[in-house]
């Protein structure tokens, strides 16, 4: 049998090279550098089993969510774009779940000080979990088997 295959969604590659690095005797991991290939990659691989979901996106080209509607409210179009970059995993989210995709997703966010902000996100968008910057390789092994204990099918 394969070993579960994880989608890991950040603008970078340092989850993906550490998580194959350390992870990579319990765990497959599929990258996407966006909101856009995450969704095309969920309905192209049935075999992806969690999402791994980085908050900040401050290198992707390309952004979920309203522009205009943010420009309009904050302002100026800067603003506007930091906004969707610091707040991209919770847009993203917001699309795998209105797409159908009903697996585990693992946040990398220490929502350690905003406990109101992740009880609203794991309130709307569950399952849900977050994994601090700092956590380690069996933190991040322990909180991956936790979300595959039962993974619900991705039906687009």
């Amino acid at each position: 049998m394969n070993a579960p295959l994880v989608l890991i969604v950040e603008d970078g590659h340092e989850y993906v090279e550490a998580y194959r690095r350390f992870l990579g005797d319990r765990f497959r991991f599929l990258r996407a550098g966006d909101g856009e290939d995450a969704l095309c990659l969920l309905a192209q691989e049935p075999e992806i089993a969690a999402v791994v979901l980085d908050m900040r996106f401050d290198r992707a080209a390309r952004l979920l969510g309203d522009a205009t509607a943010l420009v309009a409210r904050l302002g100026d179009g800067a603003r506007a774009r930091r906004f969707l970059e610091d707040n991209q995993g919770a847009y993203i989210l917001a699309a795998l779940r209105e797409a159908g995709c009903a697996l585990p997703v693992l946040i990398s966010y220490d929502f350690g000080s905003e406990p109101r902000r992740f009880a609203n996100l794991e309130r709307r968008y569950g399952p849900l979990s977050w994994l601090d910057d700092s956590a380690g390789p069996a933190r991040i092994r322990e909180m991956l088997e936790a979300a595959l204990v039962s993974v619900p099918p991705f039906n687009p």
